[in-house]
């Protein structure tokens, strides 16, 4: 009964969508404040139908419902209670529902969070946003029922892909949803204020928290699906350029510029075409990573392998959404002038030039990501692009955003000097050549790689200390120690999130510079030497889990004589899904990890060990952990709420709040 309940719900749901779409816009248009004003009960109503359509579903896999066909295809009676939950959205169907769950999410939250966005523009925005569900919807209900019934319900199901039976990756799918959907925010932001005819600066403070709360939840997903690869797939690599790891850095890639360039807009209302362009780009690469996931053209072990007609489906609506918002944009050119001058030494002309990076960057990775599918298609040639293209051809441009990033922070708007720019960052820029020197002298016979790395990772560090110290003005230590309490939280989330950049690069270029790598047979108790450490197997022994079989191995680990600890790395079998799958052990340091993977017995009696060591590994997710608190921190600034100083002035050819 509530299957059959969810599954109405969903229905009901899609029809209240279809009336939000079109009832609000005929009002902004007629200036009819009552079909206005039924957007907002509209976008609740559509929440919470889609929500409750959702629970039910959760309902099914937690009950173990086994007369739902998706349920039956992706759980077991005996898979932990984490992993039935999670199974909801460990599918093509169920992830779906999820994705639309937080569509219908943020437009309910435009409606309880926009009360002083004008009317004309609020129920435009909503109107927009539930046109994007009404395809979703329309898509689920006739391509990917999830609440499909089972003629004769077998005893038990097939259980959800061992791969996915982890804690990183149960949350990594919705905290990437709510990046991806989230930028549909700020995509309906942008095509609503090209039908209103009107960007200014009002417009660039509503639509940066939204697009910052979805760059947040981005950074947190990518950030979970880095840690559960380096982890789970026994191969110790924290990015693989996996066409699915890839469809989610283009969109956080544009999201970053779109965040900088709304300041322009905010600030100087200038780059408001750019800006308009970016928000339609950032949502149709959501769109565009929802394509190569679903549309069974790539094979990833992220995909959802499906049916081409399913991806064509999706094809149809980001041509829809992108070719209408891109055709509106330029019938709507003349609205878009730029008001603000600057010189081409500023804050504005640095922010361009940290967009051009982003976008140039977003852009490389699309072509690597798609190549393979139009060599094929138009030229029948099988190729794949592997790590050497992208490291390559995506290194450079994050090289020069992160040697630019400080400077630019530093410059007044509207015309700057470099020189006195740089001036306070003269020594950072010394501190962080002295540790690439110190990393250089001490190395021998290796790459420049963790050399530049330290230094440009130490430069985005330092840079950004200064530029919260340069803030609290001139005058006495103490009194600018106590002026860093009262600066506005915006320029904290910023130099926070700018030292998390800083701190990734430090880790991502000691692992790929330094790492250590040893493969061997290794008897019991006989032990083997790993750089500074001593690693000795003393035990393999067969171990039952909840809904698997392990061969876990008992490695011990010690350096001059001193033991550490006893690392446990396994191979774990999964006997339904007659699926195997390695866990690495791992003994996590602050300066360096050590990586324990046990492979398969040898004739001699040994066992194969694969064993890394691998300098400030966690020092990449450190960064993305203050990247996304800096955003936090940012959002919590009386400035960065939704439409914060809306109230205190009428934007110019708007419609006063109510």
């Amino acid at each position: 009964m509530i299957v059959e309940l969810g599954h109405f719900a969903l229905i009901l749901a899609s029809l209240v969508a279809i009336v939000q779409t079109v009832v609000p816009l005929v009002g902004a248009h007629k200036r009819w404040p009552g079909w206005m004003a039924m957007a907002e009960p509209a976008a609740n109503a559509q929440f919470m139908l889609t929500a409750f359509s959702f629970g039910a579903l959760t309902y099914a896999f937690v009950t173990s419902d086994f007369s739902v066909a998706l349920v039956v295809q992706n759980s077991h009676s005996l898979k932990p209670m984490i992993y039935k939950i999670s199974g909801v959205w460990g599918n093509h169907e169920g992830s779906m529902l999820l994705w639309v769950l937080i569509l219908t999410l943020f437009g309910a939250m435009a409606a309880w969070f926009g009360g002083n966005l004008p009317p004309t523009l609020k129920a435009r925005v909503l109107a927009v946003q539930s046109s994007v569900s009404v395809a979703f919807f329309a898509f689920i209900l006739f391509t990917s029922n999830p609440f499909t019934r089972m003629a004769v319900p077998p005893f038990d199901g097939q259980d959800l892909n061992p791969l996915l039976q982890d804690p990183g990756l149960a949350f990594h799918p919705p905290f990437l949803y709510l990046g991806y959907v989230g930028l549909s925010l700020a995509f309906s932001f942008a095509v609503a204020a090209l039908i209103e005819g009107r960007v200014d600066a009002a417009w660039g403070r509503w639509v940066r928290p939204w697009t910052l709360v979805a760059w947040v939840n981005l950074t947190i997903g990518i950030g979970l699906g880095s840690w559960w690869a380096y982890y789970e797939l026994g191969w110790g690599g924290f990015w693989f350029w996996d066409p699915v790891e890839n469809a989610s850095l283009m969109p956080w890639l544009l999201a970053a510029a779109l965040l900088h360039c709304a300041i322009v807009v905010e600030k100087r209302e200038s780059l408001k075409s750019w800006t308009i362009l970016l928000a339609i780009l950032a949502f149709g690469f959501s769109l565009i990573g929802t394509f190569i996931v679903r549309s069974g053209v790539i094979t990833s072990v992220h995909a959802f392998a499906n049916d081409p007609e399913r991806g064509v489906f999706i094809l149809m609506i980001l041509g829809f959404f992108m070719g209408g918002a891109l055709v509106l944009f330029a019938a709507r050119a003349s609205v878009m002038e730029a008001k603000g001058v600057f010189s081409l030494v500023s804050r504005e002309s640095a922010l361009v030039f940290n967009n051009i990076l982003l976008a140039v960057s977003c852009f490389v990775v699309f072509i690597g990501t798609i190549w393979p599918l139009i060599a094929e298609m138009l030229f029948d040639r099988r190729l794949s692009v592997g790590p050497p293209f992208f490291d390559m051809a995506f290194t450079p441009f994050m090289i020069l955003l992160g040697a630019a990033l400080p400077i630019g922070a530093m410059m007044p708007w509207k015309r700057a000097e470099i020189g006195r720019s740089f001036r306070p960052l003269i020594p950072a820029f010394i501190l962080a050549l002295s540790i690439a020197i110190l990393a250089f002298a001490i190395q021998t016979g290796r790459s420049a790689l963790g050399p530049v790395g330290l230094f440009l990772g130490s430069w985005l560090v330092f840079g950004a200390l200064v530029d919260i110290w340069s803030r609290t003005g001139r005058g006495a230590v103490k009194g600018r120690l106590g002026r860093l309490t009262r600066l506005p939280r915006a320029d904290w989330g910023k130099g926070v999130s700018h030292a998390g950049l800083g701190i990734t690069m430090l880790g991502i270029s000691a692992m790929l510079a330094w790492q250590q790598e040893d493969i061997r047979v290794v008897q019991f108790n006989a032990p083997f030497e790993v750089g500074r450490y001593t690693l000795s197997l003393t035990d393999v022994q067969r171990i039952e889990g909840p809904n698997y079989l392990s061969t876990m191995g008992f490695v011990d680990l010690s350096r001059n004589g001193t033991a550490i600890t006893t690392m446990t790395p396994e191979k774990r079998f999964y006997p339904v899904a007659q699926m195997p799958t390695t866990e690495a052990a791992i003994d996590i340091g602050f300066w360096r990890d050590v990586y324990v993977v046990i492979g398969d017995p040898q004739t001699n009696g040994g066992w194969a060990i694969r064993t890394y060591i691998k300098p400030l590994a966690n020092w990449i997710w450190g960064g993305t952990i203050l990247m996304a608190i800096g955003g936090m921190i940012s959002l919590t600034d009386r400035r960065f709420r939704v439409a914060a100083g809306a109230a205190r002035r009428t934007p110019v050819g708007g419609v006063p709040a109510e």
